[in-house]
């Protein structure tokens, strides 16, 4: 941070900045922080409803009981191998049981996993990893046709103090996860976690030319899930569909998995999103919440013309990841006859909503409010002065579960964060007379296509690395169904290349899976600002006029 100031915890993880004393103490007064902590959400399930479902994949089904017991084995097997408390662990897993099992495992013994998700590839691990100092891997052996053994070979050879590499399904020359869930289920002994140290460690969506580490507290992601499960009305009763990646903030803690097992809710886990896929499983395990992004969502509502099983147990669809058109909204609502909750947030913290009994004006226009009375918001102009009621500006926030810093970024957090503590969002924003957002746009550079939030930065840094290229620009260009396509627009030193090429370099450079292009575009020259900067609001105009 840009300035000192007294905080709590100072003793704690090394790069993790915590917050400020006096902001900790009025969230504990306020009682949005309690002294648990996240894996004892699992416990006090347990407690309350030991032989409920706690969760359900294409294999089978653990009750709370049983999935509590896993984590305790996988959590002895974990410490048998020398994870111990504060060792970062890249935590790699597709949807099922095993995620749930790994994650709590890791967090029983005191280990701070590292969400990673499953279309990261090389370029975004040996980040993590070289950032971190991860010291262990767990990840499936293929998924989604792809071999994560080989990638993890040569991760290990990049990072030799990545020591241990844990593998669901065939391991090869790693560990089996069957020997880490083979542990002991006596207790580790361990003390218990600092309720104010992190307890896990998101993924950016990545502004900068590499995601960033996000450091959530037990007490701030408690109030996340907790919070968010309460607002959307989560009870027992529920059953909750993971269909976006699990590791993912929104299908993990708003409420998500975590709210689903504070409540005592089942989560059923899918893989593929699809409604040739989900309906069925909708339909055979009577799910009634789920999240979904812009472009599936918009999916389902028209797949319900076609498909001959219909998801008609749904009492409420989140979208969000992307901003939700007042059309499609209607519709969906209409076609998957369901409550429609727009979602507006962030893995850094501010999570908007719009409410369960919020009129369909509000659900179809507005992209929700604030889901804590303690959520500090700002909008601002360029000059950073607050911006006169209903006009656009830049959101800044602060509040009980937005983080004070990235993990060991100093030098991102100095313009990532004002001095007195507001995170800047990147976001463009407009706040209404009631208390509602409307997003107007970004101030960041990053393009939102099927949800993702997609560095352009981090395409340009592998673009300019191809030979063929002389400079290149990444940006989105509008799309009916994904929200924008990812363009290139390439000045070629030679002979352009075609899009299939491009994301051949991109594959072979290891970048993530969804770092691909959608379109290319050869150009004589990129158009600039009076500073030299390229003109991308004029690159976007050129390329959708042409």
């Amino acid at each position: 941070m840009t300035s000192p100031r007294k905080t709590e915890n100072a003793s704690g993880t090394s790069g993790f900045v915590p917050f400020p004393a006096e902001r900790a103490q009025r969230y504990r007064a306020a009682g949005h922080w309690t002294t648990g902590t996240v894996d004892a959400l699992l416990r006090d399930a347990v407690a309350r409803r030991p032989d409920a479902t706690a969760v359900i994949d294409a294999h089978g089904a653990l009750s709370y009981a049983e999935l509590a017991a896993a984590a305790d084995r996988a959590a002895q097997g974990f410490t048998a191998l020398g994870i111990g408390p504060g060792d970062r662990v890249l935590l790699q897993l597709p949807n099922r049981n095993t995620f749930a099992v790994a994650l709590f495992g890791l967090l029983r013994a005191r280990a701070l996993p590292i969400m990673c998700l499953p279309g990261h590839r090389i370029a975004e691990l040996s980040h993590f990893t070289e950032v971190a100092g991860a010291s262990a891997l767990v990840i499936a052996d293929t998924a989604g046709g792809f071999d994560y053994r080989a990638m993890a070979g040569e991760l290990t050879e990049r990072h030799p103090g990545l020591r241990h590499v844990v593998v669901d399904g065939e391991a090869g020359p790693f560990t089996p996860w069957a020997t880490v869930a083979a542990g002991s289920p006596s207790p580790a002994g361990l003390a218990p976690a600092d309720p104010h140290g992190p307890a896990l460690l998101l993924v950016s969506g990545g502004t900068t030319a590499a995601p960033k580490l996000i450091p959530r507290t037990h007490a701030d992601y408690l109030y996340n899930a907790t919070a968010s499960a309460a607002l959307c009305g989560l009870t027992g009763d529920d059953v909750l569909m993971v269909a976006l990646p699990a590791g993912h903030n929104f299908p993990l803690a708003c409420p998500g998995l975590l709210g689903a097992i504070a409540v005592g809710a089942t989560t059923v886990f899918t893989a593929d999103p699809s409604p040739e896929s989900a309906f069925p499983a909708i339909a055979r395990h009577q799910v009634t919440v789920t999240a979904l992004v812009p472009v599936l969502a918009r999916l389902w509502a028209q797949a319900t013309d076609w498909e001959p099983v219909l998801p008609d147990s749904l009492r409420l669809l989140q979208v969000g990841g992307a901003k939700l058109g007042s059309a499609d909204a209607a519709q969906i609502r209409e076609k998957l006859n369901v409550t429609v909750q727009q979602v507006f947030g962030m893995a850094e913290g501010l999570l908007c909503y719009t409410r369960p009994d919020d009129p369909a004006e509000v659900v179809d226009h507005t992209q929700g409010r604030p889901l804590c009375a303690d959520d500090e918001v700002r909008v601002v102009d360029e000059d950073g002065a607050e911006v006169a009621p209903g006009c656009d500006g830049e959101l800044l926030t602060r509040g009980p579960y937005t983080i004070n810093g990235y993990y060991r970024a100093a030098a991102a957090n100095r313009t990532a964060f004002t001095p007195d503590g507001f995170y800047r969002t990147g976001d463009r924003v407009r706040r209404r007379p009631d208390g509602n957002f409307e997003v107007t746009g970004r101030v960041k550079d990053v393009i939102l296509r099927g949800g993702e939030s997609i560095s352009a930065l981090d395409f340009e840094a592998h673009l300019h690395a191809h030979p063929a290229v002389d400079t290149a620009a990444a940006v989105g260009l509008p799309d009916q169904y994904l929200g924008e396509r990812v363009c290139a627009a390439i000045v070629f030193k030679g002979a352009p290349l075609s899009v299939s090429q491009i994301n051949e370099h991109l594959r072979e450079r290891g970048a993530a899976a969804h770092l691909r292009i959608d379109l290319v575009a050869a150009v004589p020259a990129l158009p600039v600002t009076p500073v030299g900067k390229i003109d991308k609001r004029a690159l976007v105009a050129t390329l959708t006029a042409g």
